[in-house]
Parts: C-alpha cells; structure tokens; sequence
C-alpha cells in the first residue's frame, strides 16, 4: 500500500463536517473560513514512539492522547479547537495498527467538533505530528506573559495521576484497578475547554501543565517577569498518588507532568466574578497561591514556613 493509498483507506474518508471548511484532504492545502470577529491560534505537538507512549500501546489510545495534548494547547489559551492536520511518521504499513489509530482519531476529533483538513505520511521511526488550529474572539486569547503582583494562582483539577501512572508502567503487582485509574488519566487527560469561557473573562495568564506544575507555572512567570508563592496545604494531589507517595506526594505532583490541567493567574478585581462563574458552570478549581513581584517561586510549608522552590519537571534535552 502506497502513502496515498493509506491516507485514501484510513483518513479520506472521515466525514465530520464544519461549514468553516472550503475544502479540506485532496488539494495540495486546506481551504478555512476564519469567522468574523475571531482570531486564528495554531500550535503543534510531536509524540515519538518510546519517549511520549510505548510501541505496545493501544493505538486507539495513543490516537486519543495526540489529540488531547493538543486541544489542551488551544484549552490553555481560552480558545475552541477546529482544525488539524496530521504528520505520521511509520516504520511500515501496518493495516490492523493504523484501523485502530484511525478509529482513535476519528472519535476524538468527533468528541471535540474537529475537522482533519490534510497532513503528511512518510516512512521512519514511529511519530505522530498534529497541528492544530482553533479560533478565539478577537484580543481574547489568554498568553502565559500577563501575571501580575498580587493575582491568585488557580489549577483546574488533581494533578500527578499521570506521573504516578508512568512510573508504574513495569508494574506487574499493581492493584487492577487502581492502575486502571492511573493509565486512564495519562493515556485519555481531560482538556480543560470547559474553562474558556472562565479564562476569556477573567483570567490574566493561563498555561496547560504538560511538563509539571512547578515547570510551567515557572514558564508563567518568566514571560510575566514576576515570582510566585505556593501553599503546599492548597495543591490537590490525586487520591493514588497520596495513596502511593505517602509523604512525597506533594513533591511528586510539584514536578510530575502529562496532567493537562490548567495553571491560570485571576487578579484581586476579578476573583469574585471567577467564583461566580465557576459555580453557574457547576465547575471546581482550586487556589494553590499567589504571583508576587520577587522572582523566582516558593512555598508556603503547612507550618507557615515559606522556603524556596526547586523548578523541576519532564525536559526533553
């Protein structure tokens, strides 16, 4: 089967439609109507066999989490997924892995209201490249560079499942069902796109958490030139990590990453509208700090004791 064959049994056929779409897989470019009022936010994603899943996944699953971590960059930022193209990269043409990786991909992007528009096959070691597009009202988009003094630090859910799930992979005496659990939220994470409307409104900066908390809110505040103080006591650790960190678990949610929950600042003026909202939408997310104009980040200990923070957290290189 040649590269056009392939893209011809498996992805041509995926029928969602949106009437943003002019035209979509068959031309040498895509062809999107960008609405009215709206701005064009895109970002792209890499995952590479035996670095971000194993070769014995699911693919069903491994299609479902490329998906995720990219509508969880457009979550990040207050803005509605519409659009992917997809580059896959395959060591040979293996029709069974590429009918349940393609189901995978149809379901997500379904689930989300996203259309495949085009892409790329090539033969090489096993990799999956998404770019995704998606659109927000004009001057709305949420960036990582606007914290300030004072505005209060949120996450929008439990954090180090995930981690706790990778660092039980060769686990073969681990509880059925809580590594059930744990590979659940680290091979289908939650994109926080319920937040958009919350962040649009009242958030100052937002970022997802990929590479770890303590990583990322650092990536806040390098590009809002402010610090920030955490209290241990407000950070919530999912239930197995406790159950299997014990003390650590805090330290382990600090820099465990592929949570894909969102870390977002809301300033003093704000955080009455914020909890509002968050309660008319029937949604949770949970204080854990605040931005402060010292660089660098601390936390605030359970005794009161405020110590500096070691950013740590996944880094590619």
């Amino acid at each position: 089967m040649n590269e056009f064959a392939l893209i011809d049994t498996f992805f041509k056929s995926f029928t969602h439609d949106r009437d943003d779409v002019v035209f979509g897989i068959g031309d040498d470019a895509a062809c999107l109507q960008i609405a009215t009022g709206k701005q064009l936010l895109v970002s792209c994603d890499t995952l590479v066999a035996g670095v971000h899943f194993l070769d014995d996944w699911d693919a069903y699953d491994i299609a479902c989490k490329a998906v995720a971590v990219n509508v969880s960059d457009m979550a990040a930022m207050g803005a509605s997924p519409c659009w992917l193209t997809l580059a896959l990269t395959l060591p040979d043409c293996n029709p069974p892995w590429l009918k349940r990786f393609s189901q995978g991909l149809a379901d997500s992007l379904n689930h989300f209201n996203i259309a495949l528009v085009g892409g790329d096959t090539t033969r090489g070691p096993l990799s999956i490249t998404l770019t995704i597009h998606g659109q927000v009202p004009s001057n709305k988009a949420v960036r990582r560079s606007g914290a300030n003094a004072g505005d209060k630090i949120y996450v929008s859910g439990e954090l180090g499942a995930a981690a706790q799930a990778v660092a039980f992979l060769a686990r073969i005496d681990l509880d059925h069902a809580d590594k059930a659990i744990l590979m659940a939220k680290l091979l289908h994470p939650t994109p926080r796109i319920d937040l958009n409307h919350c962040l649009q409104t009242f958030a100052s900066a937002a970022i997802d958490i990929s590479d770890g908390l303590s990583a990322d809110l650092s990536h806040i505040c390098a590009a809002s030139n402010v610090g920030a103080c955490l209290m241990l006591a407000g950070i919530p650790v999912h239930p197995l990590v406790k159950k299997y960190q014990g003390v650590n678990a805090i330290d382990f949610a600090l820099s465990g990453g592929d949570d894909y929950e969102l870390c977002f600042t809301v300033p003093p003026a704000q955080e009455e509208g914020f909890k509002a909202a968050l309660a008319q939408a029937r949604l949770t997310c949970y204080p854990i700090g605040i931005i402060e104009s010292q660089p660098g980040l601390r936390v605030q200990e359970i005794s009161g004791t405020v110590v500096s923070l070691n950013v740590r957290g996944y880094s590619h290189f």
